[in-house]
């Protein structure tokens, strides 16, 4: 059975909204988008380094349309022409009502049922599957109990506002931390690995 791995850019106040570029997403008047380029630094590390295995990238339509209206086009020899590839070669899973509007290569649409569709995938052969931006969708796979890891880049910055990675729907579960370490421009990049379901207690004494 694959893992499902939920990356994230992500701020102190657990804002993850628009982390590349100022106009990525601006909705509800988002004013901060690119919020993660001062703290970008020399180690090449991409995602707390989700991608140095195979994987396949689970996708909200929102980003799907981002990536596809980019990567695709990435020139020979620039910078992000290795991510480039291997998004370009991987299948795409996308949660969309247009099925029919998914021409990126190797892209695929999720059955209307979202839940069902990712536990299907899950239990079939494969890579794991990787999410990218996608808070909508990352939102369901919480609630759902779908996510085998968490991979975040905690960023020393508050936003205020914008969309966050967690809401009230997010089903209760323990992780275990795997993995810890903070990049030179003070970026903690932590792997947390589901380790089952929530356990309680009490400090007081009979």
């Amino acid at each position: 059975m694959r893992k499902l791995i939920v990356p994230a850019f992500i701020s102190l106040d657990g804002v993850v909204q628009a982390p590349g570029a100022p106009e990525e997403d601006t909705s509800g008047g988002f004013a901060h988008g690119g919020w993660i380029w001062p703290y970008a630094d020399e180690s090449g590390e991409v995602m707390g380094g989700v991608f140095s295995d195979p994987f396949e990238l689970l996708l909200g339509r929102r980003t799907y349309d981002i990536f596809a209206s980019y990567w695709p086009h990435v020139p020979e020899g620039t910078p992000h022409r290795g991510i480039a590839d291997m998004f370009n070669g991987t299948a795409k899973h996308v949660a969309t009502h247009h099925p029919d509007t998914l021409a990126w290569q190797h892209s695929h649409a999720l059955e209307p049922d979202i839940a069902a569709a990712v536990r299907a995938l899950k239990r079939g052969a494969g890579p794991n599957l990787v999410t990218q931006g996608s808070s909508g969708l990352v939102h369901q796979l919480l609630a759902t109990d779908l996510v085998d890891e968490l991979h975040l880049l905690v960023h020393p910055v508050l936003l205020g506002r914008g969309k966050r990675l967690f809401d009230d729907h997010t089903q209760a579960s323990a992780f275990r931390l795997e993995a810890s370490k903070a990049t030179s421009t003070g970026v903690l990049v932590s792997r947390y690995v589901r380790a089952g379901e929530v356990r309680t207690g009490s400090f007081e004494t009979d």
